[in-house]
């Protein structure tokens, strides 16, 4: 895959440079052909398998650049971050060549002009992989890894109260419904009141949209999610204030008999009570046999805009983040690989991917890409939404209402 074409790199950057805000840094970088490659990649809690992939991807690449090292550099994914990119935009001594980042972080950095522009084909990749690398039609890089949650049961209490596998959300929340009554002493799914990429699929598949949560669609996706915030399924006292993670430890505890986890919860639930007494379906829509749209969480790998090794950079990118060394990610740390031919290798091989492979066949969804999703983010816009109808202080119509104002000031609208 091409990347960025450099043979016209000046003008490209000129080009970025010319669409950022007036606060940007001036255009810089260059061109050579030997010395240090700098890159920038997140710390893990367990780096070393990445650290092993990386290595070898760096021998490979030093073996064919004569005259060019590559320095490597692990950075931590806590906010302070945003403060170490900040710098690297406005500074161009302390600036990497290649970097990983979030994806949700992207619109902030397109914004700063911290990013080079991507050359960068749909090929291998799905539409909305491209979408969350993507800033008004300009790419500024490579999805390197997605992280897509589906629907974990377990099969050991399905087997026993003779339940099929929900294939609407209707039938997800009766199934629930029924679990919890039949073994009270379990959750009939683990949802969570601080759980946004839990609730989110469910306003997606009604045809709404966080910019959009007073709306009718997003107002019946909201109702469907909060629906299960009940007593009778997940009760409110114990279950409004759960995270993303926590419902991940509720299932893997084998305190619930559902949960909406990711590809990235197997070896947490794997190290827990319902290791080998579990399986995975993608997380139904409300139509019989359909399949909730799913958030494309991930990581990026960009060219910065101050590289000093531009062509390096891309070829770069290009060999970490192309098929050989994604499927050694997934193998070394469980990232889902964004490049359709490798998944479709791996889940020849590893039967578990195939509901995740499903989701994104049907078509992800993404953040708002603009830097007010971390206003609304941070702001916790949706989850005080989320936990105000389950403890009953508002209705659905009520706090949606409140939740779709917030997010119009985050993005500077009256």
């Amino acid at each position: 895959m091409k990347f960025l074409n450099y043979v016209a790199a000046g003008a490209a950057l000129l080009a970025l440079a010319a669409c950022a805000p007036s606060t940007a840094p001036a255009t810089g970088g260059a061109d050579e052909k030997t010395g240090t490659l700098r890159v920038w990649l997140f710390d893990e809690p367990n780096r070393a398998p990445k650290e092993k992939v990386v290595a070898e991807a760096v021998k490979e690449f030093t073996a064919a650049h004569a005259g060019v090292q590559v320095e490597v550099t692990y950075i931590p994914t806590t906010p302070a971050r945003h403060e170490k990119f900040k710098g690297a935009f406005n500074d161009p001594s302390s600036s990497p060549d290649v970097a990983e980042y979030g994806n949700t972080d992207l619109a902030e950095y397109a914004a700063a002009g911290g990013f080079a522009e991507l050359d960068l084909p749909a090929g291998d990749l799905t539409p909305g992989l491209v979408e969350s690398a993507t800033v008004n039609g300009k790419q500024y890089g490579l999805p390197w890894f997605i992280g897509i949650r589906a629907l974990y049961y377990r099969t050991d209490v399905f087997d026993e109260l003779k339940l099929e596998p929900p294939s609407s959300i209707a039938e997800l929340t009766e199934t629930a419904r029924t679990i919890r009554a039949k073994k009270p002493d379990l959750y009939g799914i683990a949802v969570g009141g601080e759980y946004t990429f839990g609730a989110l699929p469910f306003v997606w598949d009604a045809g709404g949209d966080i910019t959009a949560l007073d709306s009718p669609a997003s107002r019946k996706g909201v109702k469907a999610y909060t629906d299960l915030l009940t007593d009778d399924i997940c009760p409110p006292q114990a279950c409004v204030s759960l995270t993303g993670g926590k419902t991940v430890e509720l299932f893997a505890s084998g305190k619930a008999a559902m949960g909406i986890l990711g590809n990235f919860s197997r070896s947490a639930v794997d190290a827990g009570a319902a290791a080998g007494k579990y399986a995975v379906v993608p997380l139904p829509g409300s139509a019989e046999g359909s399949i909730a749209p799913a958030f494309a969480g991930g990581n990026n790998l960009g060219v910065m805009k101050h590289a000093r090794h531009r062509t390096l950079a891309v070829e770069f990118v290009e060999l970490l983040g192309g098929k050989a060394y994604q499927a050694r990610m997934y193998e070394a740390m469980g990232n889902l690989p964004t490049l359709t031919s490798v998944r479709d290798e791996l889940a020849a091989k590893d039967p578990f991917l195939k509901p995740f492979l499903d989701t994104v066949a049907k078509g992800t969804k993404f953040v708002p890409i603009d830097p007010a999703w971390v206003k609304i983010d941070n702001g916790k816009v949706i989850p005080t939404m989320l936990q105000k109808i389950a403890t009953g202080q508002a209705t659905v119509d009520a706090a949606t209402t409140e939740a779709a104002a917030a997010v119009k000031t985050a993005f500077g609208r009256s």
